[in-house]
Order: C-alpha cells, then structure tokens, then sequence
C-alpha cells in the first residue's frame, strides 16, 4: 500500500484543483498559470531524458513540440470545429470530449517520428555536433510550417477554441486543466518506469560511456532511437496541449527561445533529475508571471540567472539526485518492484 500512496496524493491534489477550478475558487489568471506549469513539466521532464539521463546535446526540442501542436490542432479543428479547409466539421462537436486525448496522442506520435530526423544523425554525432543539427531541425520545422498556406503559413492557425467550447458544451467542467494534468501524470509516470527500465539502464550507460557501453552488448542505436522518439513524442503531446490552452498557434512560438527556455529548465533543476524537472518548470513558470511586468527585461534576467547559476552551482537544483536521495524516507513510495 505504501507504493501507491504517492500516487494516491498526486491524484487527490489533481482532483482539488480541478474541483477548485470548477467551483471558481482560481480565477482565469490562476488556471493558466497551472496549465503552463503542467506543459512546462512534460517539456522539461521530457528533454531531461536526452540531454541528463542520455548525456546528449539536444536545443531544437522546441521543433517538436511544434510539430505535436499543428498536428492535434488540424486534427480537431477538421473534426468539431468550423475551418477554412474543409468548412463544416467531419463529427458531431459532442464527440469532441471523446476523440481530444487521441487527437493529443496523433500529434504526440506525429512529433516521435520527427524524431527521427534527429535519433538518426544521434548515431554518428554528439555534443556540439548534435546540438547544431537539433537547431537545424528546429528552424527546418518552422520554415515548412510557414510556407504551408493550407495552415495560415507565418500568420499561424487557429480554431482550437472552438473545440474546446464544443467540450464545455457536453459537459461544463474545466477540460484544459483535466487534460493537462493527466498529460502532466502520464508523461512523469511513463519517464520515471522507462527510466528504470532495462532499456534506462542502458540510457544511463550510454551517458557515462558509449564506447563502453557498446562492448557491454549495449545496442547504443536503438536505445538512441527509442529514447529520442519518447522524449519528442512527450513534447508534441506538450504542444498539443499547449494550442488548445492558447487557442492560436503561430510558428515562431516555436522558435529557438523556446528551446532556450526548455535548456534554462532542465539546467536549472539538474541533469537527470525527474524530480528536479518538476521543479524547476513549476519555479520557471512562476519567474516568468513574477517577472512579465518588466516585459523584454526579464529576457535579460533570465538568461543572467542562468549564467549565475553556471557559476555557483552548476549542477542544478538537485543535481543528479532525485527527492527520494535527499529524504531517504521518500525512498519507499518511488520503489517500483
């Protein structure tokens, strides 16, 4: 029983804030802020796969979470919602509650096949090599978004309001913060169980020593492969949810800043540490809404926070450790058996 009291606490905490949400006890202001918190967990959780458990140095994970947000958005923009492509929806607006997570899971697998594009040249590249080519991506994600007229090209495409609406319609309960605190739960439980894989011990092996690893029988390719895909995956499924919540997507919301604000999380809360991408995203979140007043300021701040924190504590937050390793009491409800 102890082994499921974790989950049993993360589960009630997501009801009360749902209930709280419902009930009117969080104004707008506050929902969004959650919902961006959520997202920016699934975003950093997610690339802290690659870059702290896998040691590699991806900066384009911004492209992927591109690709997952017009992808979910055609999606259920063509299915509920009236559009310029198609004119009427295909289905019953009513069917909208029903078909919105695969829509989400669509986009997510859609951004895992990217992922390719950089799982591939992972094989023979690392380091600096890899992050010029991840950056490459990103910006290749972007230009072929902007030149498709069919989505609104640069001026970017919207709907997803609509969708989300036509849920609200069926049932008037706060859908956004549902869906995204179950994405929120999935992509930590998913991480945390492949992690302790065995196809996670080969992660971790490969980030100490490739070369060692591989005369281990430690098939290096296809853990790169599988753990590049899940990590994209992840951040197409956070950009899915992140142009619903908006309600507007437009490609350079994707651009290489948000794959710096990703960096700036997974730096901040250290490397390889699930539990300190928690909370470095939810820390992040609440920098950003402290610092918007100071509007392009706080692009200057954060960047220098970042710079100090190089300097005096490199290692993140928690480092490499995980709640469990600071409160050894903890230790029982992360031990999967």
């Amino acid at each position: 029983m102890r082994k499921y009291s974790l989950n049993i606490a993360f589960a009630v905490g997501c009801l009360l804030i749902v209930a709280g949400a419902q009930a009117g006890l969080f104004n707008l202001y506050v929902q969004s802020v959650i919902l961006f918190m959520g997202i920016n967990i699934i975003l950093s959780s997610s690339l802290n796969l690659v870059n702290g458990n896998m040691g590699e140095f991806s900066c384009g994970h911004a492209a992927f979470m591109c690709v997952g947000a017009y992808v979910s958005s055609i999606v259920t923009v063509l299915l509920f919602a009236q559009n310029k492509i198609l004119g009427a929806p295909l289905l019953p607006p009513d069917l909208a509650p029903f078909f919105f997570p695969i829509a989400i899971i669509v986009g997510g697998v859609v951004a895992a096949l990217v992922g390719i594009l950089v799982a591939v040249p992972s094989f023979k590249t690392r380091g600096d090599y890899l992050a010029i080519i991840t950056i490459a991506v990103n910006y290749m994600v972007i230009s072929g978004i902007e030149n498709l007229d069919i989505v609104g090209g640069p001026r970017g495409f919207m709907g997803m309001k609509q969708v989300v609406y036509a849920m609200s319609d069926v049932v008037d309960i706060p859908w956004m913060m549902i869906w995204t605190l179950l994405g929120t739960a999935f992509t930590l439980w998913i991480l945390r169980r492949y992690i302790s894989s065995t196809y996670g011990k080969g992660v971790n092996a490969i980030c100490q020593d490739e070369i060692a690893a591989e005369i281990m029988s430690v098939n290096t390719n296809k853990i790169k492969l599988v753990t590049f895909m899940l990590s994209s995956g992840l951040a197409g499924i956070a950009g899915g949810l992140f142009a619903h919540v908006i309600g507007y997507v437009n490609p350079q919301s994707f651009n290489i800043l948000k794959s710096t604000e990703c960096l700036v999380m997974v730096y901040l809360g250290g490397m390889g540490s699930l539990s300190g991408s928690v909370l470095s995203a939810v820390l992040f979140t609440l920098m950003l809404e402290a610092l918007r007043p100071l509007q392009i300021i706080k692009w200057v701040i954060i960047p220098l926070i970042l710079v100090l924190l190089m300097q005096f504590r490199p290692e993140g937050i928690m480092g490499n450790k995980e709640l469990s390793d600071v409160f050894p009491k903890l230790r029982r409800y992360f031990t999967f058996k």
